[in-house]
């Protein structure tokens, strides 16, 4: 959905689950403080909703906000997140960049697959993309845990720092 000639983070995990419980996880706020380890949230799974979360300050990291328009959703198949911006505690935003999740049926699971573009190239944005490709991996990782134990699971460590 989202071209870009800058940086991209490509992730996708198997969850034993529904599909659409999987996706509803990205939008239910207690369901992103489970596994995401978001502060605060407001997300509206419709074409011009509002995504929006807010991670606090958490294993000696600096916390921030990510938020975009929601462009695309399609009740548990997938979510497109456009003109994106993460706003680090104390830093520069980055943005815009863009967010997909998308869910297709693998026999009795999921598979969860993840991308993350943005449209530059610089060294900024190595960074982040060096950030969000560890940080995806735990991530998804906490989402199948959540969803497979019904647990709560480990919080990620937030994988973005307050970089400027």
């Amino acid at each position: 959905m989202f071209k870009s000639n800058g940086f991209r983070v490509d992730r996708a995990v198997r969850i034993v689950g529904a599909p659409r419980r999987v996706l509803a996880a990205f939008f239910d706020a207690q369901a992103l403080a489970a596994w995401w380890g978001v502060l605060r949230s407001v997300t509206t799974p419709r074409p011009l909703g509002v995504y929006a979360l807010e991670w606090g300050h958490a294993n000696g990291l600096a916390g921030g906000v990510f938020h975009g328009t929601v462009m695309q959703f399609r009740d548990g198949r997938e979510l497109f997140v456009a003109n994106a911006y993460w706003l680090p505690a104390g830093g520069e935003p980055l943005g815009p960049m863009g967010l997909e999740v998308t869910c297709s049926v693998d026999g009795s699971a999921t598979q969860v697959r993840v991308r993350q573009s943005g449209t530059d190239g610089g060294a900024r944005w190595k960074r982040y993309q060096d950030d969000m490709s560890a940080g995806w991996r735990v991530s998804l990782d906490a989402l199948k845990q959540y969803i497979e134990d019904g647990a709560t699971p480990r919080q990620p460590a937030r994988a973005l720092r307050s970089r400027g």
